[in-house]
């Protein structure tokens, strides 16, 4: 019995693992090359401000495309388009290195994200195209356990990589990255998507999908309570270079200390989350990740008033808020898909689109509003919990969930 289910659960095992190193792209292109921030400023002749665009540009591009990449993938297949979009991510991470002026940066950023977002989308699909309800959260937390590493070291191999190689070989790094990942996908990943769930990818009938999912309130809560409780964590990390250089009076080398306590709340969140799943079921299990989250956002306020601020003081309360917040994810994101389960490509575009519309407006303009005290952050944070809270509970409101 033992031998005939091997099998299946080691496929399982293994599409899980190459999902999770291919979503892990997202937080490399995010906080690889934060700690060499200083020296692409001198490199480029650019002030923080203006090299901050870079990351808005690559989100802009990600959040974009995925409204592109969903149809296609229920078009064409997750395979296909995880494989294309992956490459062109290893084609942009090239022009990221050879780029001598932020213009040259910033557009290939923008193709970046536009290429990354290919292989989020299909391979977010993937998981649930794979597997059961139950299972597909419990295989995504499980992705979110490996996914999690990412955050942690990411900083730590840009921050060697500069300080060995200098700031253009975290994009050589990236490009490397990309080649392993599109290796997976043609040796670990098989199609998921059968032949007679594939839907058309005409104009009219793309936008009467979108049409139908931006109609559907319940899908948009959904959607608004999961980027926007990620928002409160993204503060922190967007503006990672505020917290170490500014707050906390730390150098390039010290990104660990913010990334290795946030990354290990994730890591804790994903394998509770993976546990109390099938014993409480989907809705208490949110209900308790948000549970943590506030504790973690009272706590931050007691710091901010009661206490000096420490990497200890100031990065433990963000810890616990990843801890909770990776708890309510799995639930969220699977609720999210089945409100269109013949759609569910494009679902996941969609959410994608907002969670990533979200990062690109802390990113772009919330962080440079609130970046010049600690207490800001700590505000900006606590509005996000609130709003996520308030988003998940009108989801389940009888006249809406229905």
């Amino acid at each position: 019995m033992t031998n005939a289910h091997s099998g299946p659960i080691e496929r399982a095992r293994s599409l899980v693992l190459a999902v999770a190193l291919i979503t892990m792209i997202g937080p490399f292109s995010i906080d690889t090359y934060l700690p060499a921030f200083p020296a692409i400023e001198a490199a480029l002749g650019v002030d923080r401000a203006r090299l901050s665009q870079t990351l808005g540009a690559y989100l802009a591009g990600f959040a974009t495309m995925t409204l592109f990449w969903g149809p296609v993938s229920d078009r064409f297949g997750r395979r296909r388009v995880m494989l294309g979009a992956i490459l062109l991510y290893s084609l942009a991470s090239l022009l990221c290195a050879f780029a001598e002026t932020l213009h040259s940066l910033l557009l290939a950023r923008v193709l970046q994200g536009v290429a990354a977002s290919g292989g989020f989308v299909a391979s977010r699909a993937t998981i649930r195209d794979a597997f059961d309800s139950i299972e597909a959260q419990r295989a995504m937390s499980h992705v979110m356990m490996l996914f999690s590493l990412a955050p942690a070291i990411a900083p730590i191999i840009g921050g060697w990589l500069h300080e060995q190689l200098g700031w253009r070989s975290i994009f050589w790094f990236l490009t490397s990255y990309g080649l392993l990942a599109a290796w997976l996908i043609l040796t670990r990943i098989p199609e998921t998507l059968a032949r007679d769930a594939r839907r058309s990818l005409h104009p009219v009938a793309i936008l009467g999908v979108y049409r139908r999912i931006a109609g559907s309130i319940r899908y948009l809560l959904l959607v608004m309570s999961l980027g926007i409780g990620f928002g409160g964590l993204f503060i922190y990390i967007a503006g990672a270079p505020t917290v170490i250089f500014d707050f906390l009076d730390l150098g390039s080398d010290d990104f660990w200390r913010q990334f290795v306590p946030m990354t290990t709340g994730i890591l804790v969140g994903s394998m509770i989350a993976s546990r109390i799943i099938p014993r409480l079921g989907p809705l208490r299990t949110v209900t308790a990740g948000f549970v943590v989250i506030g504790v973690a956002c009272l706590l931050n306020l007691l710091q901010l008033y009661w206490l000096r601020a420490t990497a200890v003081t100031v990065i433990g309360p963000i810890a616990l808020y990843a801890t909770g917040l990776t708890i309510t994810m799995p639930g969220i994101t699977i609720a999210a898909l089945d409100c269109f389960p013949a759609n569910r490509g494009s679902a996941a575009a969609m959410q994608s689109f907002f969670q990533m519309m979200i990062n690109a407006f802390v990113a772009g303009l919330l962080v440079p509003l609130l970046d010049s005290s600690l207490g800001w952050f700590v505000a900006g944070q606590l509005v996000c919990f609130l709003a996520a809270w308030i988003f998940w509970h009108l989801a389940h409101h009888p006249a809406i969930a229905q």
